[in-house]
């Protein structure tokens, strides 16, 4: 389906931003389906300021007006990075009396069992702005000690004196009967109606309190900015002629409103990576692969996500921030609907050192895009992975393809003598080999890790590589995972906000609710899933009122357990009767055993979260056969570069080639580097590469017994 069909006119077309942390990346869709795009570094003062540079940019080359435009897509890490590094508003949690210290105490657990020095992570609200008020309900939400209205209106005025610009409000069980905080915001609004206020009943109505507080204050933290951000950008398109509807993609993978995200930023803190995700989702079903590795590399991070049955694994919580690689709880916790994928400090961009054992270290910290990598000449110094690709031959001054950088090998060498090669005692080439090497392993590591949280073997998935840097890497993660496919989609480089543009409009409405089989609740559990379904249906209609798909899902253990396992609800029943709890326990058994082999005989089965996610239909596309075989070209012509071959771990004469030479059945043979102008893909000595119908380069090794790295 086209942009045309789907807007209803001939001549429209649609753009997506993503908004990175070293370059902001716009694609236009033209109104014939393909794809346009440019990538700009991203502006941190403004980032939209980069946004509206990449659009004037495209349109100017593309001839396209302004009024045309009939949706625009963003996707931004603007949420996640003033978490990160803590620059949001001045904000207020108020709670329970006695639970002021929940998001400090948090669940008592520790990510390092065995370290007596362990460092947990710093609240992202300090305790002299917590604040609390006498009131009390069970987790039946009954009350047990009344809303103490005088204490609350004292409390409000507190808060006014102190200036706060934000407040988190989060009671005890408010999940279950939220009456009480709704009065407080009331009580707060009615004095002060230019604060905002996030409640946790409406941003995570969940059980657990550690994590729906930690959630509320990340809400609140991050409010004022995105609110400011997201209607500045609006306007300022408004005032360049784009009048259509700005939609935001969350970080479950789907389009909302820009008055949506405003309210619940929170569901924002994955938005750019959950567009990859979608991307590679959209390539699987495509390509006919059921078990993909989606694997995403730009400027500052890079991302890897299991997608099976042409779906991404989803979480109903995930970690921003952890101190800990890879260790679970080192992280601030943040309960909502999340596209499940493992994150790194493993991109472009990622600054390269030596730790007092004489280990070369890459990131977490990156030199982004002010002043970014050594090779850019802006005024870094660090070595970077880009400066290591660059000395390695990778990456060469003529084929960079962003129009607004030139690289200097000179910058990249000496920055990568001076970072890690003095170190070392090694020269610039070596140090780079061990910077490349080093990078690898810790995505192989990462990659390996997160497929082992999930209980599955990597063997006989494909990988999908997209973004400005994976492709310069995908290869050689291929054979350290022992993968046997990898695929380069056309605009690679610019996947995330492709992948926005093929996401549909959706949301996942979550709550707790509490009933057991041996007593099921029928009327209690109907009710949660039809406020849900009227609330997820609520958020789709303001972006579409085309035909919709609602899944419905509930969280399901035995009694004792500490945890839940997801449970799909069949979707031809959409209201429980008399017979729920024989069903929903056969349900259940059955989602027990794939997880862990087997039942549970004679213990009593709890449901505990109940979740609804209405999303619309997105027009499927035709399928393509991925075909490895081809007719290998002539490359006696070629030019030729000498690159670090991995494969060999020598220099080597490397063909270069452009890839819009390339045509359908092209076999290319490695060594080889494939330029386009955005990203580079790169074969080694043993690898091999078709393009397929749709432009893509399917990589496979010349031997695929042979050995991998």
């Amino acid at each position: 389906m086209t942009s045309s069909e789907r807007s209803g006119h001939p001549g429209s077309v649609r753009i997506g931003a993503d908004v990175g942390g070293t370059f902001t990346d716009v694609v236009i869709e033209r109104p014939d389906g393909t794809y346009a795009s440019t990538k700009v570094l991203t502006t941190y003062d403004a980032p939209e300021r980069g946004i509206l540079d990449g659009v004037a940019r495209l349109a100017g080359d593309e001839g396209i007006e302004m009024a045309d435009v009939v949706q625009f897509v963003h996707g931004t890490t603007l949420a996640t990075n003033a978490l990160i590094e803590r620059r949001g508003a001045t904000t207020a949690l108020v709670t329970t009396e006695g639970f002021r210290d929940v998001i400090e105490t948090r669940t008592e657990s520790r990510f390092e069992q065995y370290d007596l020095d362990i460092v947990l992570p710093t609240p992202l609200i300090a305790r002299a702005d917590r604040h609390t008020v006498s009131e009390r309900r069970n987790a039946r939400g009954e009350e047990l000690l009344a809303f103490d209205e005088a204490g609350a209106r004292a409390l409000v005025e507190a808060i006014g004196a102190a200036e706060y610009e934000s407040v988190a409000v989060g009671f005890i069980h408010s999940y279950v009967d939220d009456t009480n905080e709704r009065r407080f915001r009331d009580l707060l609004l009615a004095e002060f109606p230019d604060i905002a206020v996030s409640i946790s009943s409406e941003v995570s109505p969940q059980m657990r309190e550690y994590e729906r507080f930690n959630t509320v204050c990340a809400n609140a933290y991050v409010q004022p900015l995105m609110a400011t951000y997201l209607v500045r950008l609006r306007d300022q398109l408004q005032e360049r002629g784009i009048g259509c509807p700005l939609y935001l993609v969350h970080s479950g993978g789907g389009l909302m409103s820009v008055e949506s995200a405003a309210a619940f930023p929170v569901r924002l803190v994955e938005s750019g990576p959950a567009g990859g995700a979608i991307f590679a989702a959209d390539l699987a079903a495509r390509y006919g692969r059921n078990r993909v590795l989606s694997y995403d590399m730009g400027g500052t991070t890079a991302k890897i996500a299991l997608i099976e049955g042409y779906r991404p694994q989803t979480a109903k919580t995930f970690e921003v921030d952890r101190t800990a690689r890879f260790k679970k709880g080192s992280g601030m916790p943040i309960s909502i609907p999340v596209i499940d994928m493992i994150e790194i400090g493993a991109g472009g961009g990622s600054i390269a050192s030596v730790d007092r054992l004489g280990r070369i270290r890459i990131g977490p910290h990156s030199a982004g895009s002010e002043p970014g990598p050594a090779a850019y000449s802006l005024g870094g110094e660090h070595a970077t992975v880009t400066d290591a690709n660059l000395e390695l031959g990778r990456l060469h001054p003529d084929t960079f393809g962003a129009t607004d950088i030139d690289l200097s090998p000179d910058l990249a060498s000496q920055a990568i003598v001076a970072s890690v090669g003095e170190r070392l005692g090694l020269d610039a080439t070596s140090a780079a080999v061990g910077i490349a090497e080093v990078v690898d392993e810790n995505m192989a590591n990462a990659a390996r890790a997160h497929a082992v949280e999930h209980g599955k073997d990597l063997g006989g998935f494909t990988m999908i590589a997209f973004g400005g840097g994976a492709p310069l890497h995908a290869a050689r993660l291929m054979d350290k995972l022992g993968l046997d496919e990898l695929v380069v989609p056309p605009g690679a480089g610019v996947g995330s906000a492709i992948g926005f543009l093929v996401a549909p409009f959706s949301y996942e409405a979550i709550r707790s609710f509490y009933t057991r089989t041996t007593d099921f609740d029928v009327a209690g559990a109907n009710a949660v899933l039809a406020d849900l379904t009227d609330e997820a249906m609520s958020f789709v209609r303001q972006g579409t009122d085309g035909d919709v798909i609602v899944e419905r899902q509930v969280s399901m253990r035995y009694a004792g357990q500490g945890w839940e396992i997801p449970v799909m609800l069949d979707d031809q029943h959409p209201t429980f009767d008399q017979h729920a709890a024989e069903m929903l326990t056969a349900q259940f058994t059955k989602s027990y055993e794939e997880f862990f082999g087997r039942a549970i005989d004679d213990l009593a089965i709890e449901a505990v979260s109940w979740a609804v996610r209405v999303s619309s239909i997105v027009a499927p596309h035709d399928t393509i056969t991925l075909d490895a075989s081809g007719s290998p070209i002539d490359v006696s012509d070629a030019t030729v570069r000498t690159a670090y071959d991995a494969v060999t771990g020598q220099r080597v004469d490397t063909t270069l080639l452009h890839r819009d030479d390339l045509t359908v059945g092209s076999m290319v043979t490695g060594p080889a580097i494939i330029v386009e102008s955005q990203t580079t893909t790169i074969l080694g000595s043993h690898h091999r590469c078709t393009v397929q119908p749709d432009g893509s380069l399917l990589v496979t090794r010349t031997d695929p017994k042979g050995p991998v790295a």
